[in-house]
């Protein structure tokens, strides 16, 4: 099952993932008016490495743990992939918003 990128990073976007996706399956949008990231099902090979690269968690293993946001990634991943990449924001830029880390998975 591909990856999925969750709620937390609805307005965040640090895009360390796009950095470390081997086959650039990761693109950026607006959704709900923020700055979103999503997976492309398609294209995500499950390679673990944009999971290890989230600074914020906002990357689950697989869309049974979290299935409403990869309907979410699925559905805007038509639209999303023609966007250009944002630039990467570093990691140690804290949340900017504050209930990041309470958000469950």
């Amino acid at each position: 099952m591909p990856y999925v990128i969750t709620e937390k990073c609805l307005g965040e976007v640090y895009a360390q993932c796009v950095d470390v996706c081997p086959v650039n399956c990761i693109h950026p949008g607006d959704y709900k008016g923020q700055a979103f990231m999503i997976i492309d099902p398609e294209e995500c090979t499950e390679c673990t490495s944009c999971f290890s690269a989230c600074p914020i968690g906002a990357i689950v293993e697989s869309a049974d743990k979290d299935p409403a946001f990869a309907k979410i990634n699925a559905e805007l991943a038509p639209t999303f992939k023609t966007h250009a990449q944002v630039p990467t924001r570093p990691a140690n830029d804290p949340p900017k918003r504050p209930d990041v880390n309470k958000l469950v998975n």
